[in-house]
């Protein structure tokens, strides 16, 4: 079912401008409504993609897409302090992005599942793509 709404005039630049009538598709905007994101699940994939938006973080998932390393030689594969690289590997377990597991004195870290390698990898892949 289609809705017209009537002309509305919009003020741009102190002249008045009708609007120009539309319609809508309710039908369709009721079958997206069904589709659409929850809003408490897009605040949390807000939250996680913004995580990624740290380079640090990214340059040490870059790592561990490739192998699992303990801290220290995390840190002397990014020239980074082992004190920087661990308070972000704590945000990535925080996100459950990371796993961990002592032997000795060390603590080695891996990715915790396929689907954060399958984004990385797919991000990375995008971003060498040519037009």
């Amino acid at each position: 079912m289609n809705v017209s709404y009537p002309l509305k005039p919009i003020q741009e630049k102190n002249n008045l401008i009708p609007c120009l009538p539309h319609c809508l598709e309710t039908e369709l905007i009721e079958i997206c409504k069904t589709q659409i994101l929850a809003r408490d699940k897009a605040q949390r994939m807000a939250e996680f993609f913004s995580l990624l938006g740290d380079s640090n973080r990214l340059r040490i998932l870059s790592i561990l897409a490739q192998n699992e390393l303990c801290v220290c030689d995390l840190a002397a594969s990014l020239e980074m302090s082992e004190s920087a690289v661990s308070h972000q590997l704590k945000t990535l377990k925080v996100m459950r992005l990371v796993a961990y597991q002592k032997r000795g004195r060390k603590v080695f870290y891996r990715l915790l599942d396929h689907h954060v390698l399958e984004l990385y990898r797919s991000v990375a892949e995008h971003l060498d793509e040519t037009d």
